[in-house]
């Protein structure tokens, strides 16, 4: 079977969130079960285009409107991620350094769609499923389906999977000009609440919906950002799918970015040398339980609340434990995390920005990650936690409630049922308490690690509902 990814976003290219993570590592494992797995996604000018080799597969024009742009395809050469890469260079588009922000995202993803379907109408062959991820893909089901210059791929299997039902992509009528000719009997496909709304529209167009979750799946039928009427419709075409984390890039065993390799049976020692060793760095005391953040400083993750539950676990536990911050977002939330440095020296520190290879050693050196996200549709950092027998503390919610039992129900981690400074931090005291009894700890370090989250599962639920 060929299987075609198109996303925004594909680790290690490219990564704003989870997104970059999943498509990342899908495909590779799709192909492990002997499939043909690709990828295609924009030519952002990022340092793995730099540094990597390819070869031109395609060239030609894409028409968005009335504009005409010069579009290159390019393969890259080595088959290094264990799938086919294909990078879409639209000159003045998508050859940018940053995946989005941009005044004219709209025309960026639009153009990319629309050249991605134009290279594909071309193929004398058609693939068996064209797999779209969010609504920076989601007009190519509509297209595909009903636009006179696709006509070849209107029998492809479509699939859509949402990662966050937050994010639609919603554009005016001004714009339905840059979609390729079609029937206009047809626009009601695309319109959803007076607006062209490509999340709607792929919903309404596609074969499949996933969801990264089954909790999330459940939760958007409730609270989607004004979706929930037609996913209630569809729900029948719907399914959660549990995303998965790529083993082989997170092992403490063999991971390179870690001061010491550990494995479930050594992992007290291991933790100890990561830890001592981010502690030097990060001026904490290692003998304190370490509490961490990892993530984007957003409202959906509930970091506005962080500066404030920190504060107060801070001063609740006066010098007995010790915090740590890797994460961007919110400006005022970055400056208030920021400051905290000045109020509590030597037990709390903050890296703004994004680091990979800092996150896999706070993951190693942790005792806990807090999440007190008020959306998760998945959550991958939970799973990377519980990997690197880290213990996370997290809201009951989304892929959070489907990956996390709390010790009080004889599992492994702190739960709390809300997004609020009381909550959290009544689970930060529960996990302060939990520290304390060294044995327990242990007891569930070694747990954590070995419990499987890896994409194999997944990746054979997905071929399984391609067949459906």
């Amino acid at each position: 079977m060929e299987i075609i990814h198109l996303s925004a976003e594909c680790y290690p290219i490219a990564k704003v969130g989870g997104l970059g993570d999943v498509v990342g590592a899908l495909p590779k494992y799709q192909n492990k079960l002997g499939h043909v797995a690709k990828v295609v996604m924009p030519a952002y000018q990022t340092k793995f285009l730099q540094e990597n080799e390819f070869e031109v597969v395609y060239d030609g024009w894409a028409k968005l409107g009335f504009r005409t742009f010069s579009v290159r395809i390019f393969r890259e050469k080595t088959n290094k991620l264990g799938f086919d890469l294909f990078l879409v260079h639209i000159q003045g588009l998508l050859d940018r350094p940053l995946v989005y922000g941009y005044e004219d995202d709209t025309e960026r993803f639009l153009a990319y769609q629309i050249a991605v379907l134009d290279w594909i109408a071309q193929w004398e062959h058609s693939p068996d499923v064209i797999h779209c991820h969010d609504h920076h893909t989601g007009l190519v089901p509509f297209m595909a389906a009903y636009c006179e210059q696709f006509r070849k791929l209107n029998q492809v299997p479509t699939i859509l999977t949402i990662h966050n039902a937050q994010y639609q992509g919603q554009f005016g009528w001004d714009k339905l000009h840059y979609i390729p000719a079609f029937d206009l009997w047809k626009t009601g496909q695309l319109d959803w609440r007076g607006a062209i709304n490509p999340l709607a529209a792929a919903i309404k167009c596609v074969w499949r919906v996933t969801t990264v979750s089954p909790s999330y799946l459940d939760e958007i039928s409730h609270r989607a950002n004004g979706l929930e009427d037609l996913l209630a419709q569809e729900r029948s075409k719907s399914f959660g799918i549990l995303n998965g984390i790529d083993n082989e890039v997170w092992n403490p065993q063999t991971d390179p970015m870690l001061t010491k390799n550990y494995n479930a049976r050594t992992v007290e020692s291991g933790k100890k040398a990561n830890k001592q060793a981010l502690c030097t760095i990060f001026n904490l005391d290692p003998e304190k339980p370490l509490f961490t953040f990892i993530g984007r400083l957003v409202g959906e993750k509930g970091a506005d609340l962080l500066p404030e539950i920190f504060y107060n676990a801070l001063t609740t536990y006066s010098d007995q434990i010790n915090i740590l911050v890797l994460g961007s977002g919110d400006p005022q939330v970055e400056g208030r995390l920021s400051q905290l440095k000045d109020v509590f020296p030597g037990n709390y520190n903050a890296y703004i920005g994004y680091n990979e290879e800092l996150s896999h050693q706070i993951y190693a050196a942790a005792d806990f990650l807090l999440m007190p996200s008020r959306v998760e549709p998945c959550g991958l950092n939970q799973m990377y936690a519980l990997r690197y027998g880290t213990i996370p503390i997290v809201r009951r919610i989304g892929g959070l409630k489907d990956t996390v039992l709390d010790i009080g129900d004889g599992g492994f981690g702190v739960c709390h049922d809300q997004t609020s400074s009381w909550d959290v931090g009544h689970a930060i005291g529960r996990a302060f308490d939990l520290y304390t009894d060294a044995k327990h700890v242990k007891e569930i370090r070694k747990l954590i690690m070995q419990l499987d989250h890896s994409w194999d599962k997944a990746a054979q639920e997905y071929i399984d509902l391609y067949h459906i």
